[in-house]
């Protein structure tokens, strides 16, 4: 098996090269495998860029337990650069995730820009609120967020008992400026804190300014770098034209035995 190993802003995913449909028997057991940091290549996910006749490519995510996933916002864009590296060039990138169409580009500094999906309402849920960006999110605004404890906080929200079935992704947000944010994100399939979350990073920033009016533009700050999302709010209170824009780097490529 040849692979390749990409992140954005520090969330890492194993990347395969499918468009042969190589790779059509993976199982939980090897996926996890696979990107276990200990005994595999190590990862937070791992992608098939897929063909599909009506898109330039079809993106497959798996979490590392092995189990496929609802949209990964950074895996997308690693996606994205992937398919640049292979060969698809193209000013404009059209392909097909698990949530639906996704529009992304790539600018002359390398910044890859995702399109997610509209966003329909936010949720109020005890003070925080919860929304999907293509995964669910759970938002809480905290002043000190470097001195959370993400894992235990972030386990106890996404397992308690109007959670536990389907799983919840839990994010913790501090205001850093009137136009930065500093996210940390607990993923649920990981189960633990990643170093950046894309779909988290949406949510957060449309969660952060949702009662606020002109703040279309958001610098956020992850333990693995910045990113930035941009949106435009609707006079219904929902949010369309949602860009999560950032770094995807190719790490390293290899081959492990099947």
């Amino acid at each position: 098996m040849t692979f390749f190993k990409y992140q954005g802003t520090g969330n890492d995913f194993i990347i395969l090269d499918n468009r042969n449909w190589s790779y059509t028997a993976l199982t939980i057991e090897r996926i996890k495998f696979l990107c276990d940091r200990r005994f595999g290549i190590g990862a937070d996910g791992l992608m098939l860029l897929n063909p599909n006749p009506a898109y330039d490519f079809e993106m497959k995510y798996y979490n590392s337990d092995g189990r496929e996933s609802t949209m990964c916002g950074n895996g997308g864009r690693c996606l994205v650069k992937f398919a640049y590296d292979l060969g698809i060039r193209k000013p404009e990138y059209n392909f097909l995730a698990v949530d639906g169409p996704h529009l992304a580009e790539i600018d002359v500094d390398g910044t890859v820009s995702l399109k997610m999906k509209d966003v329909k309402s936010i949720n109020d849920y005890h003070g925080d609120v919860t929304l999907d960006t293509g995964s669910p999110h759970y938002v809480k605004m905290v002043s000190d967020v470097m001195d959370i404890d993400v894992y235990q906080k972030g386990h106890d929200i996404r397992y308690n008992s109007d959670f536990a079935k389907e799983g919840i992704n839990v994010n913790f947000v501090e205001q850093r400026r009137p136009d930065e944010i500093i996210v940390r994100t607990y993923e649920r399939g990981v189960e633990d804190e990643t170093l950046s979350c894309g779909t988290g990073v949406t949510a957060s920033a449309l969660a952060a300014y949702h009662n606020e009016v002109g703040y279309n533009y958001v610098k956020v700050i992850t333990k693995g770098g910045k990113l930035t999302v941009r949106f435009d709010r609707t006079p219904e209170d929902s949010y369309e034209n949602i860009w999560l824009c950032g770094p995807a780097v190719r790490v390293f490529e290899g081959t492990i035995d099947n």
